[in-house]
């Protein structure tokens, strides 16, 4: 992985970002999950908080600590969720609209071998089974959030890995064979993980964190594209 030529593209997806049409479509997907998972709270966020503190064991010290525990559980449930449905927006809906406003301008080059049908059914499906294994994977090892430390950690470790594992589908389904995906996994594995890994920094940053994962996306197309284009011109491919 060429150091100097990740963190160029880290700071020309920033660029990107700021961009007018871009940021339109960087801004609607967390707000709608906001107020989606505002008006699921408004009703289940008390009901689930006594749920919990009724089946805490009885004991002295949970007496007084359990409420703010069981609300501490809940936001820890809830916040997976979220982080979820906004990278189902992002990747489904969001990133082919701005993946189109960059291709144009940056890899006018990159042709598109793929089918868009294809790849909206295909992110879908990539999507939601990703989501589904970080929300399983958060949920069973949430216990370890009480091992001093783990808190900076697993919760970086799982949004890296969503991040990466959605959006590097998603960035290459209109432009690259299958056979070209799986190769540009294999090949960029290491920056794709410390893509996924800047995206999950910046979703623990204040305010930052409202663009987080558009700023991600905008980061593998930038990523994926470029090395699609490396690739081809190694295989000798005229673009």
């Amino acid at each position: 992985m060429d150091t100097g030529n990740f963190f160029k593209t880290v700071l020309r997806a920033a660029r990107d970002l700021l961009r007018r049409e871009i940021l339109f479509h960087a801004l609607w997907p967390p707000l709608l999950a906001f107020v989606g998972w505002s008006v699921v709270a408004w009703f289940a966020w008390q009901p689930a908080a006594a749920w919990i503190v009724a089946e805490l064991p009885d004991w002295a010290w949970l007496n007084w600590m359990g409420p703010w525990l069981a609300h501490v559980v809940v936001f820890f449930i809830f916040a997976p969720l979220v982080y979820v449905s906004v990278l189902l927006l992002v990747a489904v809906f969001a990133l082919p609209r701005m993946m189109t406003l960059i291709a144009l301008r940056d890899y006018p080059d990159v042709t598109r071998q793929g089918s868009a049908q294809a790849a909206l059914w295909g992110s879908i499906a990539n999507t939601v089974a990703a989501g589904a294994i970080f929300v399983v994977g958060w949920l069973v090892t949430l216990p370890l959030l009480l091992i001093p430390g783990a808190v900076l950690v697993l919760p970086l470790f799982w949004a890296a890995w969503l991040n990466q594992r959605a959006f590097r589908f998603d960035a290459l389904a209109e432009h690259a064979l299958p056979e070209e995906r799986a190769t540009l996994i294999r090949r960029e594995r290491s920056s794709l993980y410390l893509g996924g890994l800047v995206g999950a920094l910046m979703a623990h940053v204040p305010f930052l964190n409202l663009l987080a994962l558009a700023y991600t996306a905008v980061l593998f197309v930038h990523l994926c594209l470029g090395a699609l284009r490396d690739l081809r011109h190694q295989q000798g491919i005229s673009l």
